[in-house]
């Protein structure tokens, strides 16, 4: 069973404690959009899919536990101003953004009609972040395939046999409503019989990896091994070969219109390592990670986080033989006074992508190196793509 992250019924929100994982497994209370901002800013909650839900649900759950004005309009303006607040607590994840901008025109759209009365656009509003919860876990369900079946057709480890794969960061349930993107992809490996292995980075600082996508794989009972971030170039020398390792898939927290990706700090250097050691380099992400109004990295604002992520670790207190739950302590790993450089996210350029994966396909660059992310928006009603990979190399 997939680990559940997020639960959700009308008017209850429950979410699970990130940062307490993978010692404790405890589920906080969101009440209201101001519960939701801080769980999101104190990444007791993180992933950017998951970020734009939590968020939508929290406010969702607020409008049904509240006494509401019967004015339509200032239903609207209260949920729009409920909305903005909600971007601000991470503003590189494009999908909290593009939530609140899709939930703001259906409510207004339920103000503007005749005789709307303030019932109305609340219900609209519940009912449109509701949807936003399923279609994430069948989005991603459709990443998981899409990208798994392109590992074994357009690899030459895929052509050989089942396939390892390296990930950085945590991209699976704990990131998103459920499943995973990049994580979902070797999960559908796993699934079908093609996953030899998976290697996971420990992602500092936070440690995502070690923490959240090791606890995944683990509780998946998913063969894997998790690495150091600075063994991920030993590891593809090393072991590329006898591991069959086909590909490296990583997350997006934003992804440009040029198919540049900003995702967790480290990324931008495994792209290079997929380069340097003939293995694809892959971003997994739904289509509402890519912002076609960014038109490249270089207009992708990097937010910046404290210090003391990196010259301090939490942890409940080991006494050399087991853990102590009940005792968290945190300890100094650095110079006391030494300056940081914390930034949350790097940006890899696009030409070092092979595939973009989406729920509707992968996105290929054409012969001249450009990636067409457009194509995948146009459809019947303005945001369905194409069912199959668009371009190629």
């Amino acid at each position: 069973m997939v680990l559940q992250a997020i639960k959700y019924s009308r008017g209850q929100l429950d979410i699970l404690d990130q940062l307490k994982l993978p010692h404790a497994e405890e589920y906080d209370h969101i009440y209201s959009s101001t519960d939701a901002w801080h769980a999101i800013k104190e990444m007791r909650t993180r992933g950017a899919p998951a970020i734009a839900i939590v968020a939508a649900l929290a406010l969702a759950v607020e409008l049904v536990n509240m006494k509401l004005s019967p004015v339509a309009e200032e239903v609207k303006a209260f949920i729009v101003e409920k909305l903005d607040y909600l971007v601000t607590s991470r503003p590189t994840a494009v999908n909290l953004a593009d939530a609140a901008k899709k939930l703001k025109k259906t409510v207004e759209d339920a103000a503007g009609k005749q005789s709307a009365n303030g019932e109305d656009v609340r219900e609209a509003y519940v009912k449109a972040a509701e949807k936003m919860l399923v279609d994430d876990v069948s989005d991603n369900e459709n990443i998981g395939k899409h990208g798994a079946e392109w590992v074994v057709k357009n690899t030459e480890a895929g052509k050989q046999g089942p396939v390892s794969m390296l990930t950085h960061c945590n991209t699976g349930s704990l990131a998103t409503a459920g499943y995973g993107t990049a994580l979902g992809v070797i999960r559908s490996l796993h699934s079908n019989g093609s996953l030899k292995h998976a290697f996971c980075t420990e992602t500092r600082p936070y440690n995502q990896g070690s923490r959240l996508t090791a606890f995944e794989l683990v509780h998946d009972n998913i063969p894997a091994t998790l690495i150091t971030d600075s063994m991920a170039a030993a590891l593809l020398r090393l072991k590329g070969s006898s591991e069959n390792i086909a590909a490296i898939v990583v997350g997006a927290d934003r992804v440009a219109a040029n198919g540049d990706t900003a995702n967790k700090i480290g990324t931008y250097q495994l792209a290079f390592l997929a380069r340097g050691h003939g293995v694809k380099f892959l971003v997994a992400a739904p289509r509402t990670t890519i912002d076609l109004d960014t038109k490249s990295g270089d207009d992708i604002v990097i937010e910046e986080r404290p210090g003391k992520e990196v010259t301090m670790v939490k942890g409940p207190r080991h006494d050399g033989v087991s853990l102590d739950l009940n005792v968290v302590e945190t300890v100094s790993i650095a110079a006391n006074g030494i300056n940081v450089w914390n930034p949350a996210f790097d940006v890899t350029p696009h030409e070092l992508i092979d595939g973009i994966i989406t729920e509707v396909g992968v996105v290929e660059k054409d012969s001249d190196g450009v990636f067409h992310l457009d194509e995948i928006f146009k459809g019947d009603d303005g945001t369905a793509g194409r069912p199959s990979t668009v371009g190629g190399i």
